[in-house]
């Protein structure tokens, strides 16, 4: 009886413990600055538990975020824009801290520092 009870209670414990783990703290809304040489461009920037995303921006237009990878507070996602004509990617790798994200766009032209907030 002890182990049906012992089993039952760790089986509990395992289920309890997966379902408060939540989504990756990265997932949401966030509203971002890219500082590039050009100067600030606001992006919205919207990351989904399930490795998909988004990034939307006057400028830059659309584009589809793929490859999201989490790892606590750490975030990693590809973008590809069409910067005036031209398609740029843009590897990103970030983290975030409560309602903040701090990180970097990685491109062929150098890194783009990147700043925002949760919205």
């Amino acid at each position: 009886m002890n182990r049906i009870t012992g089993g039952s209670l760790f089986l509990a414990l395992i289920f309890l413990a997966g379902c408060a783990s939540g989504p990756p703290p990265a997932v949401g809304m966030w509203g971002v600055d890219m500082n590039t040489p050009l100067g600030v461009i606001p992006v919205t920037l919207t990351l989904n538990e399930d490795g998909t995303g988004s990034m939307s921006a006057a400028n830059l237009g659309d584009a589809p975020v793929s490859d999201v990878m989490y790892d606590g507070p750490n975030v990693t996602f590809t973008a590809e824009i069409d910067a005036q004509g031209q398609s740029v990617v843009l590897d990103f790798s970030g983290a975030v801290d409560g309602d903040a994200l701090e990180g970097s766009f990685g491109s062929d032209f150098g890194d783009i520092a990147v700043s925002g907030t949760r919205q």
